[in-house]
């Protein structure tokens, strides 16, 4: 499963959710974050990160992510807007709450499960 997650605030602020969610053991145990380069254009002077991916295994922990990124807001001295995108499904935390944070774990469960089930259902028919 493949999760794209957007900071508001610019590059800077996507960097520190970056070595946040690298630093946390929970997240590394079941993902593997990346923050690849956009390409620069003709108009750019660089590439610059625009966008958090993480690429889970079955170990994935929707709420281990969560949490850690709930966490990482809080250290902030302006919480930002972080947009969480799997497949067509986009959650938007922008205070943090406990509906936000229940939301964004139930859209990511639920997307695992989705996962999962399409993988079964393709070994059948082989």
């Amino acid at each position: 499963m493949r999760v794209e997650v957007r900071v508001d605030g610019g590059e800077q602020e996507l960097r520190s959710l970056y070595d946040w969610l690298r630093q946390d053991a929970a997240v590394r145990r079941g993902a593997r974050v990346s923050m690849p380069a956009a390409p620069a254009g003709p108009e750019s002077m660089g590439a610059f990160a625009e966008v958090l991916q993480l690429v889970t295994d079955n170990a994935w922990s929707a709420a281990s992510f969560a949490l850690a990124l709930s966490t990482w807001r809080q250290t902030r001295p302006a919480r930002r807007r972080v947009t969480v995108q799997r497949g067509g499904t986009t959650v938007v935390v922008e205070n943090g709450g406990d509906e936000e944070v229940s939301r964004l774990i139930r859209v990511l469960e639920e997307a695992a499960d989705d996962d999962t089930q399409g993988e079964g259902h393709q070994g059948e028919g082989q």
